[in-house]
């Protein structure tokens, strides 16, 4: 019997999430000849909508409209996937808030191994997937053996695998909504989404985002990032680490716990690459990274990359982008 993936699709506002291509590349590297299968949940005309964007890149697409799922409630979420998803198959599932929360109590309903936060897969034989993900914050990678025999819950770290934007599937679409069973009612209440401030400037728009890190050592030092930035027609955000010591605004910061950026041209000086910094990271931006530290995490998610202090490379970046000006 063929082994059977599954795909469970964010989406907002009825767009899909970027990491709905990322999945399928990584679907792909854990197994080609494998059927890949859409899972979109909620309700509503937003809910066709997302069917038919994530129809163009997915052969086939499960639709499951029911009031329950309009809002993000991993319990209810958990209860229809457990009715839909076969026993044996292997689960992919973004590796963010909604996903690191759904998916340990799915790997037990469905007695399946689980694997969170995987940045690659390296090898299939038989039932034995090797994965790879990172500790100590990115500084080592480690190998993962998993047996796939009674399934897999794996989560996959957004920007790990590559989007496959082809988008020429011409997928079909099936209502599994009679399938998916009564979702019943969960012990916790959605109450809110609460959106993050926009200050002066709104990053999730700029096209060009020159950021900064920990590296910048004082907040002094700030002032030849905005020079940079003006030079380059950026916008200027940041890591945690700035917001934090309250040099920065939150609004300027990128990550899971801040903004969610798409920029053409990420600049990231003196930034660790952090899977929660990344994580604020969509679409595929041509990404420079600028560290002292020849093993930051950065460098794996780089276009380009450069080891130098940034106190020292930022003044003849500056210069040289005058000069050419």
């Amino acid at each position: 019997m063929a082994r059977q993936i599954f795909a469970y699709i964010l989406h907002k506002d009825g767009v899909a999430d970027d990491t709905a291509l990322e999945l399928v590349e990584a679907a792909r590297r854990l197994d080609a000849s494998a059927p890949v299968t859409a899972l979109v949940l909620g309700t509503g005309a937003d809910l066709d909508k997302v069917c038919q964007e994530v129809a163009a890149t997915y052969k086939e697409v499960w639709k499951v409209d029911n009031a329950a799922l309009s809002y993000p409630n991993a319990e209810v979420v958990r209860k229809v996937l457990v009715n839909l998803i076969p026993k044996g198959a292997i689960a992919l599932v973004p590796h963010e808030h909604f996903g690191m929360d759904l998916s340990p109590g799915l790997s037990i309903k469905l007695d399946a191994a689980y694997a969170p936060d995987v940045v690659d897969i390296s090898a299939l034989e038989g039932d034995k997937l090797t994965l790879v993900r990172q500790e100590y914050s990115g500084q080592v990678s480690t190998h993962v053996a998993c047996d796939l025999s009674a399934g897999a819950v794996i989560t996959i770290r957004a920007g790990a695998f590559a989007p496959d934007e082809s988008r020429s599937a011409g997928g079909t679409v099936t209502d599994k909504s009679p399938d998916a069973g009564d979702a019943g009612v969960a012990g916790r209440k959605f109450l809110e989404i609460i959106e993050a401030e926009v200050g002066d400037v709104d990053i999730t728009k700029s096209e060009v985002l020159v950021s900064v890190g920990r590296g910048i050592e004082d907040q002094d030092n700030l002032e030849m990032i905005n020079d940079l930035a003006k030079a380059m027609g950026a916008d200027v955000s940041c890591s945690r680490p700035i917001v934090d010591a309250k040099w920065l605004e939150k609004a300027r910061q990128v990550g899971t716990s801040g903004q969610t950026v798409k920029p053409k041209v990420y600049l990231a000086l003196g930034i660790s690459g952090s899977f929660q910094h990344m994580g604020g990271i969509k679409g595929n931006p041509f990404i420079v990274a600028v560290n002292k530290n020849a093993k930051a995490p950065i460098f794996q998610a780089a276009d380009v990359g450069v080891v130098a202090d940034i106190l020292e490379f930022v003044p003849e970046l500056a210069e040289k982008i005058a000069e050419m000006k």
